[in-house]
C-alpha cells in the first residue's frame, strides 16, 4: 500500500471506546498494581500467556493500552507502547536492539537529546555510533559495517529540517539485515515511515500529538513482536528501565489525538503560507514545502498532502545577537513564545544552536550546518496568517534583519 493511500486520522476516527458507565471516553484505571481471582492467572501473566490480564502499571495500564491502540492505528503497525517522555521513548528500543559491541548507523542532525545519548551515554556499553548525512545514501551505505545492528534517522531532520527518504533507506537497512528506526516526531499523519519500510517508529508524544505543551510523553510503534520484547518482564528495555506513563496523562493525550487531523492542517497551511512570504523577502528560508528545499520533490512523494508539509521551519537572520533580538521583540509582541519544544498552538521560537541542539559540539554545528543566526519556529495555530505575517514582518524591519528596500 503507497503511502498517499494511507489515511491515518480514519483509523484514529474508527476507534471508539466506552467508559465503565458508558462514558464516551475510557475510565481512568487510577491503579498501580491490579489483582487477581486466582494465583495460577498471576503466574500466567507474568509469562505473558494471560490475555486481557493487568499485573502492575509499569508493565502496562488499561489507559496506556487504549492511547497505544489509537497511535499504533495512526502509524499502521500492528501493536506500540507508550513511555513517559519521547527520550523514555528512543532509549529502551536502542538498548533492545543493541548490545556490548554492535553498532549504530545515525543521521547525524537529529534532537539533540537522541544525539547526547548516542556519543555520550551508549559507548559505555560499547557501543558505537556513526553520524553520517542520512541525505546521501552512498555515504549510509558504506557507514554500516558487519557490526550494525540499527539505522537511525527522523523523517523531518531536527533542527535543519533535511528529510530522510525513508523508502530507500529503508530497502538499505533490509539489504544489510539492520532495523530501520525512523523519529516521526516533526510529521504526525503527513508521513507513515511504517507504511515505507521502517521497523519502528517513535514519537515525542509531547509535541504535535498533544498539541498543547502540558505533558510530555513518547511512544514506539513497532510489529508486536517487538513491542512484546520491550515491555518482557525479564530482559525488556521497557519494562526494567521503567519510562513508565501516568494513566491520567494518557487520558489526556488520548483527548488531544482526536483533534490531530485538524491541528496539522493549520500548522502545515501557516507555516507554508509564512515560508513562501519570508523567502520572496529575501529571508533564507528552510521549509519541505518550498521548491528550494533540497528534498522537495523527495518529500512531496512521501507525505499525504492532506496534511501538508508541516509546521516546522528555519529561518537565518545572521547571527545569534540578531536571533536573540528578534525573538524576544515576538515575544513582546504577543506573537509566540521564546521557548523550547513544539506544536503548542502558538508559535514557538528557539535558536537551537544554544538550546535544543546545544548538546553537539560547535564545530559539528558548523560542519552541519547549523549556523549562529538560525531560528527554528514552530508555527501555531493563528487564525488570521497574514495578520501575524505582518507582525513578524514589522519585527524583522524594526531590528533591521529585513531592509525597507527589500520591500515589494
Amino acid at each position: 500500500m503507497k503511502n498517499n493511500q494511507f489515511n491515518p486520522a480514519d483509523h484514529i476516527q474508527d476507534l471508539q471506546y466506552f467508559g465503565e458507565f458508558g462514558g464516551v471516553n475510557p475510565s481512568i484505571s487510577d491503579s498501580s498494581t491490579y489483582t487477581f481471582l486466582s494465583a495460577k492467572t498471576m503466574f500466567d501473566t507474568f509469562e505473558g500467556n494471560a490475555e486481557g490480564c493487568y499485573l502492575y502499571s509499569r508493565h502496562s495500564s488499561p489507559m496506556n493500552l487504549y492511547l497505544g491502540e489509537a497511535l499504533a492505528a495512526m502509524e499502521g503497525t500492528e501493536s506500540a507502547n507508550v513511555a513517559a517522555s519521547g527520550m523514555g521513548a528512543i532509549t529502551p528500543v536502542l538498548m533492545q536492539l543493541c548490545a556490548a559491541g554492535d553498532e549504530i548507523v545515525s543521521s547525524r542532525t537529529i534532537y539533540g537529546g537522541t544525539y547526547a545519548f548516542m556519543k555520550n551515554m551508549l559507548p559505555k556499553w560499547n557501543i558505537k555510533t556513526n553520524f553520517v548525512d542520512i541525505t546521501k545514501l552512498d555515504l549510509v551505505e558504506a557507514a554500516i559495517t558487519k557490526n550494525t545492528k540499527v539505522l537511525y534517522c527522523e523523517t523531518v531532520s531536527n533542527p535543519l529540517l533535511e528529510v530522510a527518504d525513508i523508502e530507500s533507506l529503508a530497502k538499505l537497512a533490509k539489504k544489510h539485515n539492520i532495523k530501520l528506526v525512523v523519529d516521526n516526531t516533526f510529521s504526525p499523519l503527513s508521513v507513515a515511515p511504517a507504511k515505507l519500510g521502517a521497523d519502528v517508529v517513535i514519537h515525542s508524544l509531547t509535541k504535535f500529538i498533544n498539541g498543547s505543551s502540558d505533558t510530555v510523553g513518547g511512544v514506539v510503534c513497532a510489529s508486536q513482536e517487538f513491542i512484546n520484547d520491550l515491555k518482557n518482564v525479564n530482559n525488556g528495555a521497557s519494562m526494567l528501565l521503567g519510562p513508565t506513563m501516568d494513566s491520567l496523562r494518557s487520558a489526556s493525550i488520548l483527548k488531544n489525538l482526536r483533534t490531530l487531523h485538524i491541528r496539522m492542517k493549520q500548522h502545515s497551511h501557516n507555516a507554508n503560507y509564512l515560508a513562501e512570504k519570508f523567502e520572496n523577502d529575501g529571508l533564507k528560508v528552510v521549509y519541505p514545502g518550498l521548491k528550494s528545499h533540497p528534498s522537495h520533490e523527495i518529500y512531496s512523494k512521501m507525505i499525504n498532502k492532506e496534511y501538508g508539509f508541516g509546521g516546522m521551519m528555519t529561518v537565518d537572520v545572521g547571527s545569534l545577537d540578531k536571533a536573540n533580538e528578534l525573538m524576544e521583540l515576538m515575544q513582546n509582541r504577543n506573537l509566540g513564545y521564546l521557548a523550547v519544544s513544539l506544536g503548542f498552538y502558538k508559535t514557538l521560537f528557539s535558536a537551537p544552536g544554544t538550546s535544543t541542539s546545544s548538546e553537539i559540539p560547535l564545530d559539528e554545528q558548523k560542519e552541519m550546518g547549523l549556523t549562529d543566526g538560525l531560528i527554528r519556529f514552530s508555527i501555531g495555530l493563528d487564525n488570521d496568517i497574514e495578520r501575524t505575517y505582518q507582525m513578524m514582518k514589522a519585527c524583522m524591519k524594526e531590528i533591521g534583519v529585513l531592509k525597507e528596500l527589500q520591500e515589494v
